[in-house]
Order: C-alpha cells, then sequence, then structure tokens
C-alpha cells in the first residue's frame, strides 16, 4: 500500500501538545507513513525540536486557534475557521489527508466532520465507536457519545456499520450483535430499545437480542449497540472501575513481604491480566458513517495512545471500512 497521510490535531486535549507531537514522533517508528502535524507552528516547532526525526514524513500545517473543551460546538466550528481541529478537517475534505485524528473537544469535533467532510448517503447520524476489553477479546461499542438522543433506526444503522468494521478489522465473519438494555426479555426496556429490537430482528445481521450491562464483560456479544447517553456512560464507567480494580489488586499485593513474594510468581500472569483489560488499548474512537475518517481519541491521551491511534487510521484505510460502509448502506 502507498504511504498515506494521517492529519493530527496538536492543539486538542489535556495533554497537548507535548504529548500529541511525541506520540507523533513515535508513531513514525512503527510505519512508513506521512504525519501532518496541524496547530500553532511556532508551538509546534518547538516540541519536535526535543526529538530526532525523519523531516521528510513531518509536515506541519499552521492553525492560529484552538477550540477549547467548553465551547459551543456549532458556534466554534462556525467562528474558528482557523483552528486546528477545522484545518484538520478541511485536509482530509480537500484530499490532503485520509484521515484526522483529534482528542479536543468531541461535539465539535463531530459537528465539524458532518459539515465539512459529510456523512455517507443513506446515513441517518454517524456513530462515535469504541472497542472495550472483555473477558474472550475486545468487544465494539457504539454509539459511545456521538448521539444523545437517538432513534430506533439509528440503532440499526449503527448495529450495521459495526459490524461491517468489526468484521474487517477483527476479522471475525458475521459477528454476533446485542443491544444495552435492562434485561434479557425482548418486552423489556424502554420504547427506543423495544422498537430497535424489533427492527434489528428483521435484518440480517447475527442479533442474539439484548445484553444485559453486567454481562457485556463477558464477551456477550463482539457489538454492542446504544444510545449515545448510555455508551458514554458504559464506557467510562469500565474505565473507571478498571482502574480502582489494578489500584485495589496493587495495593493488596504491597501488603505485606508474603504478597509481595506471590505477586513475583505471577508476574506474568498479572501483566498478562493488566495488559488484556486496559482500556487505553482502544487507542481513538472512529466516527463511522462518514465520508472520510476521523478518529476521536481520548482528552487525556498521551503519546502511546496517539501511537494507537494513528495506527487504527492505517487499518481502517486499508480495509477501506468506508466503501464498504457505503456499499451498505
Amino acid at each position: 500500500m502507498d504511504k498515506i497521510k494521517i492529519a493530527v490535531d496538536c492543539m486538542g486535549g489535556d495533554n497537548a501538545p507535548g504529548e500529541i507531537v511525541k506520540g507523533c514522533i513515535e508513531a513514525l517508528k512503527t510505519h512508513d507513513d506521512i504525519l501532518i502535524l496541524v496547530g500553532k507552528n511556532d508551538v509546534i516547532n518547538k516540541e519536535l525540536s526535543a526529538y530526532s526525526y525523519d523531516k521528510n514524513r513531518i509536515e506541519i500545517v499552521d492553525a492560529k486557534e484552538v477550540i477549547s473543551t467548553d465551547e459551543v460546538p456549532t458556534v466554534a466550528i462556525r467562528k474558528k475557521k482557523n483552528s486546528s481541529m477545522v484545518v484538520g478537517l478541511n485536509l482530509v475534505k480537500e484530499g490532503k489527508a485520509s484521515a484526522f485524528i483529534s482528542a479536543g473537544n468531541t461535539g465539535a469535533l463531530l459537528t465539524g466532520a458532518t459539515f465539512i467532510i459529510g456523512r455517507l448517503k443513506g446515513v441517518e447520524r454517524p456513530a462515535l465507536a469504541a472497542y472495550i476489553p472483555t473477558e474472550k477479546g475486545p468487544s465494539l461499542l457504539l454509539d459511545v457519545g456521538a448521539n444523545a438522543d437517538c432513534k430506533p433506526s439509528y440503532l440499526v444503522q449503527f448495529a450495521h456499520m459495526g459490524a461491517i468494521y468489526y468484521e474487517n478489522i477483527m476479522g471475525k465473519e458475521n459477528p454476533s450483535v446485542g443491544i444495552v438494555n435492562i434485561g434479557l426479555e425482548e418486552e423489556k426496556g424502554n420504547q427506543l430499545t423495544k422498537e430497535a429490537y424489533q427492527l434489528l430482528k428483521e435484518t440480517d445481521l447475527n442479533f442474539i437480542g439484548n445484553a444485559e450491562a453486567r454481562d457485556i464483560m463477558a464477551n456477550v456479544a463482539d457489538v454492542i449497540v446504544c444510545d449515545g447517553f448510555v455508551g458514554n456512560i458504559l464506557l467510562k464507567s469500565g474505565e473507571g472501575i478498571t482502574a480502582s480494580l489494578f489500584r485495589l489488586i496493587k495495593g493488596a499485593i504491597m501488603k505485606s513481604i508474603v504478597s509481595k513474594i506471590g505477586a513475583l510468581l505471577c508476574v506474568g500472569s498479572l501483566k498478562e491480566l493488566v495488559k488484556s483489560m486496559d482500556y487505553s488499548n482502544a487507542n481513538g474512537a472512529p466516527f463511522l458513517g462518514l465520508n472520510s475518517l476521523v478518529v476521536k481519541a481520548h482528552g487525556s491521551s498521551n503519546a502511546r495512545d496517539i501511537v494507537g491511534a494513528v495506527s487504527q487510521c492505517r487499518s481502517f484505510i486499508e480495509k477501506d471500512i468506508v466503501n464498504k460502509i457505503k456499499e451498505k448502506m
């Protein structure tokens, strides 16, 4: 595959620009593509001065403005035309980049991507999709924050797009699809889930029915759909619970000499456990249903997260996910 160009918002996120730029430099070691760093030229150059790298594979596009996390998305996108986010999205629209990554304001990124890049024909709403760790490998959860209020038809489209994404990226044919609900019975739930359930039953998807929140970590389904309000709560609850659990385990290990020795005896297994349940391995969430690839990195992304997001972009483009969703929808 020819080299691709991936634009990265260096000004968005809690750890920008330091960790974002560092992640871009680290990403150069894992692939042969070109990264376009978007943001304040002087700030980016100052960060880059601390590293040695192939200057033929880094481009800088100046953007004087920054959209903060507390700005109203529609107003920010309309007024800040020279923001790193808007400039980056326009690079994709104009074909100067194949993908755009940002750890900035989620609402502004969705608004900007929808207006600037546009939805695929037939897609009612783009969905933000994120992998979550489970006992048997990752499941794909969507929507995780793009659409707080949904219609039943949205969830059906999320299911189709999620199944295409999971099948091509994870390599599993006919992945199972479930819908988040408060019970397994078909009649359970609110109006949204009840109507979506009936619609999903009529599709050619491998629909397994309702999925209760407590069963998600057991890998009850490969693809799990819900509205963005529920999805965001599930995602952040999982992140918080996992982080707390790791802290409790570490505290228990450090309590005594005996527990420390015991931990040393199973250090390999513990490392595997931590790795398998680490939410940061998700490495960014793509918006499914757009004309081009836009990836939302976590607001607190560090350099490792950016490396993962860049790798995810390449996989997405290699598998031609946009066109496969386009054909289906």
